[in-house]
């Protein structure tokens, strides 16, 4: 059986019998490893030109080997390009194809290189350049998060800890809590790139080149902040794709949180925000549903995240040193990972930036309670200590609850039979607007504060606002 190795094989005549046919397809990541590719065809441009230097390479063979490249990102681009069965991987494909195009001359490329470093080179380029297409999409989450806010600066809801009525707070204050989350994912990503941006190429198999390639240049060529310290290390290291990993994970958690509440909110029975039907989709039974399927799939999705970043970390864990083939098990989590997030983002930045508010139905939420912390801050104004104050005012609730009425319709008299100095005019304190009001603090509800947290996210995400 001609298997393809007998033209093209990378191991040259180690072993004495072809390989099995089912153990070279479990060998073989030429299927998703071709993402690779332009990165593959960069690294070996800036390769080349560094053998050029050192003298394995003359100007017209680097200009051949240019040419050659060249033609194969193009036959990639225009899906004209053939994979021949001995393409083991996306780095055999293009130098096999290379020697198709230059003949022998594309022999010389592979001097003093491995695909252990090749690879590791490749997949950092990659990442680095995954972060870079992320970034404007987190961005854009964002400033739709932001846009919402700005809008409904008026807009009051109960806010809740435990899925229970807490404090009043302003739909603003709410949605720019989860604007933040993103903030900080969009830093995380930032600083992923950072990690990815350290070149392995030089490394060799595992004990570095012998031929004086200037690796500085290399790496300034091919957009690399730095160059590995240690050859063993520099094939081995996943780090940077962990930490991608990572950061995609989180940011899964924190649009899962988000999406959770949104489809609470969506609901008949809260019914404060209403999707755009084209977020939503219908059912094959049951013709009145409107579900919030992008929502659900956020939250769904985010579990397959989270299994990516436990996959890899499980493949890891044992590796002994330099390269193992495990190792083949880095990329397809990572890219899965990144379609996924790339998917999800910008549909619900579309989603955000058209629901509807429901202002109404929010405030039919707005009961007395809320407002249990306010006679508590009351009192301690009045020299009450705050842990004498707050049992005076949950045993306020509690009479209120066993009467089944509101807070609010306490007299003094009631009040007095909690404490005799318990003397206040409940309908005076208990006012929505003057609870936001107060809390001026950085963070806090009021217009002021929240004034500035407006600003701040703008300055956050390098906008001016003239809000």
């Amino acid at each position: 059986m001609n298997d393809g190795f007998q033209h093209f094989n990378l191991w040259g005549e180690r072993t004495s019998k072809s390989i099995d046919p089912l153990v070279m397809k479990l060998n073989a990541s030429f299927a998703f490893d071709v993402r690779l590719y332009q990165e593959d065809i960069d690294s070996s441009l800036a390769w080349a030109r560094g053998l050029v230097l050192v003298g394995v390479l003359s100007q017209k063979e680097l200009l051949t080997i240019c040419q050659g490249l060249e033609t194969i990102r193009l036959e990639f681009l225009e899906e004209r390009f053939n994979p021949s069965p001995s393409d083991e991987d996306i780095h055999t494909a293009v130098e096999r194809r290379l020697m198709e195009i230059i003949g022998p001359t594309a022999g010389k490329l592979h001097t003093g290189r491995s695909r252990n470093d090749q690879v590791a080179t490749d997949f950092r380029l990659w990442v680095m350049r995954a972060c870079d297409a992320l970034l404007p999409t987190i961005i854009d989450l964002c400033q739709a998060l932001l846009e919402r806010a700005e809008a409904g600066r008026e807009v009051v809801l109960p806010g809740y800890t435990h899925l229970q009525h807490a404090q009043p707070i302003t739909w603003a204050h709410w949605i720019l809590s989860h604007f933040w989350s993103l903030i900080r994912d969009k830093g995380r990503f930032a600083a992923v790139r950072d990690s990815a941006a350290i070149l392995p190429l030089g490394s060799g198999a595992l004990a570095g080149t012998s031929f004086p390639i200037n690796r500085q240049a290399i790496a300034e060529e091919l957009g690399f902040k730095a160059i590995s310290q240690n050859s063993i290390d520099a094939v081995a290291d996943r780090d940077f794709a962990l930490e991608f990993l990572f950061a995609l994970a989180l940011m899964g958690v924190h649009l899962s949180r988000f999406s959770e509440m949104l489809i609470l909110f969506n609901s008949r029975e809260f019914g404060f925000v209403e999707l755009d039907e084209a977020y939503t989709t219908g059912s094959s039974l049951m013709p009145q549903k409107k579900n919030p399927d992008p929502l659900e799939l956020a939250r769904g999705k985010t579990g397959r995240l989270i299994g990516h970043l436990t996959s890899l970390l499980v493949t890891l864990k044992s590796l002994p040193s330099a390269y193992d083939k495990d190792l083949q098990e880095d990329k397809e989590p990572v890219f899965d990972a990144f379609d996924t997030a790339s998917s999800l983002l910008p549909v619900l930045s579309g989603l955000i930036r058209t629901l509807t508010l429901n202002p109404n139905r929010m405030a039919a939420q707005l009961e007395p309670a809320l407002l249990a912390t306010d006679i508590t801050d009351e009192l301690v104004r009045r020299g009450v200590p705050f842990r004498e104050a707050h049992r005076w005012v949950s045993r306020a609730v509690r009479v209120a609850e066993e009467r089944g009425v509101p807070l609010n319709s306490l007299q003094q008299e009631d009040l007095r039979l909690i404490n005799e100095r318990f003397e206040m005019d409940l309908s005076q304190v208990l006012d929505i607007h003057s609870s936001l009001e107060k809390r001026t603090a950085s963070g806090g509800t009021s217009q002021s504060a929240l004034s500035t947290q407006i600003l701040a996210a703008h300055q956050a995400l390098g906008r001016s606002s003239s809000k």
